[in-house]
């Protein structure tokens, strides 16, 4: 039991800093105007979410927005960061609520695993945009062209990079999760009897 917790906090920092360096490989559009890149950097979150369920993801991912702050800080009051980064984050985290059925379908295939895991992974992007869009909502009103509505120009906004990342990250995924299953397995496979 002890094992299994250092593993997951080894696999949380090693997630945190696996996810630094992805935001640092990113595109910005030129509608990005107040931040918000296209990148990797939500996919460590995701996989190790559906390994290790909510908690863990949701963790790291408030570890990441910490450090992705750092690394590119935008700040225009303190429940705006809070939102951009902390909780937008750990909503990443929750992939996690498919841990269970993710590793049930992975006993029967790879396949089947991966298939049980893109709904989750939209969870997990779908999370992050409705703490953008509640941000964009609340403190980038001044950025929406006249006459357009607040919370429309947030969805446009908040849309042009998180779902071209959430895309990525369902590739990313379909790649990642089936190499780190026969790498480390997320869950104990059952002793094959000797011959």
């Amino acid at each position: 039991m002890r094992s299994q917790r250092i593993l997951t906090l080894v696999e949380i920092a090693l997630t945190i800093a696996l996810s630094a360096v992805l935001s640092l490989v990113a595109a910005r559009l030129p509608i990005n105007i107040a931040g918000g890149t296209i990148s990797f950097a939500m996919l460590p979150i995701l996989v190790l979410s559906l390994r290790r369920g909510l908690l863990a993801g949701m963790i790291a991912g408030v570890g990441f927005g910490m450090i992705d702050y750092m690394i590119e800080p935008y700040f225009l009051a303190y429940a705006q960061v809070a939102l951009d980064y902390g909780v937008a984050f750990a909503a990443v985290g929750l992939a996690g609520l498919g841990s269970g059925p993710y590793k049930r379908a992975l006993q029967s295939s790879p396949r089947k695993g991966f298939a049980a895991a893109v709904p989750y992974v939209l969870l997990g992007g779908l999370g992050r945009f409705a703490a953008a869009w509640t941000s964009g909502v609340i403190f980038f009103g001044q950025n929406a062209p006249a006459g357009q509505p607040v919370w429309l120009y947030s969805v446009i906004y908040n849309i042009s990079y998180i779902v071209p990342s959430i895309v990525l990250c369902i590739v990313g995924a379909s790649l990642v999760l089936p190499a780190l299953e026969a790498a480390v397995p997320s869950t104990p496979r059952a002793a094959v009897p000797a011959a």
